[in-house]
């Protein structure tokens, strides 16, 4: 349930809407305000939690007439939470590398890593979702063959570390090695969850992605398990979510000003990696990454748009095959 409550502040500022008779800007800039009042509460990431309403809009793009709404939200978020007592995990970051060329290009391949599992994630879930929708009509039924497929690979494989929201292996992750397939034990359970029909949860799950592959791959970059474990933290969630700059912050306000300039590496690379995909599906193409997509679009959209521009191509090549 902790992941999902970020999302809360979404829709109870927009019950605020109809009462006070906001226009669509104001409207707008309320909703953002109530997403960075949710992440920064859930997390304790009040910085990271301002950033995050305005970046998660838009791939590309922040509205920066809501910066001191969605600024005030986080922290007043934050320090009510802390008010009743919320306490946030802490992940021990012992040590950090002296910056050299060797490291900050390590980092550079583990964000690449990052940006796929991301990805993989991202796309595994609308493609869980769409074969679930083709193959069973009655969608009611859908999360009942989900969780009863899940249920019964956890028992078979005795799998339990992979379902919930796994905040002790994320603690591991920066204490000890862990199993080097940790991470995809995670993905592969949770992406046929969310595909199933169950809505929320994504990203805890995310971040016991990045943090089990970083642990993974740090042995194989020659870095601290717990550095990289950390860096793999935010890169995994600012690949699928699209939100570099939040995710940066998010890692300095929860590992130290030290790890900025890694994280702001590993996050930017992912976001580049993982393309045009996300968790969220209603984001909108504001900014292009590397390739030419239409701006404005929605990610949901997207792949009806690829297979627009591909068609004309198999058509021609067809029809030449033909002569």
């Amino acid at each position: 349930m902790k992941v999902r409550r970020y999302k809360w502040g979404h829709p109870i500022a927009d019950q605020f809407t109809s009462p006070l008779k906001l226009n669509d800007d104001a409207r707008r800039m309320l909703l953002m305000a109530g997403v960075s009042a949710g992440f920064s509460s859930v997390f304790g990431t009040p910085l990271a939690g301002a950033i995050f309403g305005l970046e998660v809009m838009a791939i590309g793009r922040m509205h920066y007439t809501a910066i001191f709404p969605c600024l005030l939200a986080a922290i007043v978020a934050d320090q009510v939470g802390l008010m009743w007592g919320v306490h946030h995990t802490h992940y021990a970051m012992a040590f950090i590398p002296q910056m050299s060329l060797w490291t900050l290009a390590a980092v550079m391949i583990a964000g690449c890593c990052f940006g796929l599992a991301a990805r993989i994630f991202a796309d595994a879930t609308r493609v869980i979702g769409a074969m679930m929708k083709t193959h069973i009509a009655y969608p009611p039924l859908r999360p009942f063959i989900g969780g009863l497929v899940v249920a019964v690979a956890v028992y078979l494989l005795h799998a339990d570390r992979y379902i919930g929201l796994g905040i002790p292996v994320i603690v591991d992750a920066f204490q000890h090695p862990l199993a080097p397939w940790d991470f995809l034990g995670k993905l592969v359970f949770t992406v046929t969850s969310l595909g199933s029909g169950f809505k929320g949860g994504e990203v805890t799950p995310l971040f016991y992605v990045g943090a089990t592959l970083g642990n993974a791959l740090a042995p194989l970059l020659h870095l601290p398990f717990a550095f990289l474990a950390g860096i793999g933290f935010v890169a995994v969630f600012a690949g699928a979510a699209n939100t570099p700059i939040a995710s940066t912050l998010m890692a300095i306000e929860l590992f130290g000003a030290d790890i900025g300039i890694y994280a702001a590496m590993g996050c930017v690379v992912a976001y580049l990696v993982s393309g045009y995909t996300s968790i969220y599906r209603s984001q909108r193409v504001a900014c292009l990454k590397h390739r030419i997509v239409p701006e404005g679009i929605k990610l949901a959209a997207l792949p009806a748009w690829q297979r627009e521009q591909t068609q004309p191509e198999v058509s021609h090549d067809k029809a030449k095959a033909e002569r």
